[in-house]
């Protein structure tokens, strides 16, 4: 299983990369994996403020339907809109081509609360 070593990760399964206060974010190889065949990424907070933990949007698999939880507060300023036509690439590449957000930090602070590869490969053995 892929875990980047330069990424934070929640115990909800997402991952979360920084750039100055840009954060990208997206599910992770294990989430993906766990949920199978993606057919449908629906994100409709982009201009929103969020909170930590709250929820942005779903992940719809052949199987199920799973929220997408923010892993830190901020105010969504992009959607990966090529996951409309494509919500595959989250299967194939989901620390690449497969990232489903962009968020405006609103407190830093909140980074401290995440895990580092090594803790998030403990959570998931």
């Amino acid at each position: 299983m892929n875990i980047p070593a330069n990424l934070k990760y929640t115990k909800e399964h997402e991952w979360i990369a920084i750039e100055g206060d840009i954060a990208t974010i997206g599910i992770t190889d294990f989430a993906q994996s766990e949920l199978g065949d993606i057919v449908y990424v629906e994100i409709e907070t982009i201009g929103e403020t969020l909170s930590k933990d709250e929820v942005f949007g779903s992940v719809e698999a052949v199987k199920t339907v799973s929220d997408l939880f923010m892993p830190v507060s901020g105010e969504i300023l992009e959607f990966n809109g090529d996951l409309e036509s494509n919500p595959e690439v989250v299967n194939n590449d989901p620390y690449g081509s497969g990232w489903m957000i962009k968020v405006q930090i609103s407190d830093m602070g909140e980074l401290e609360g995440l895990m580092d590869a090594t803790a998030y490969q403990d959570l998931v053995g």
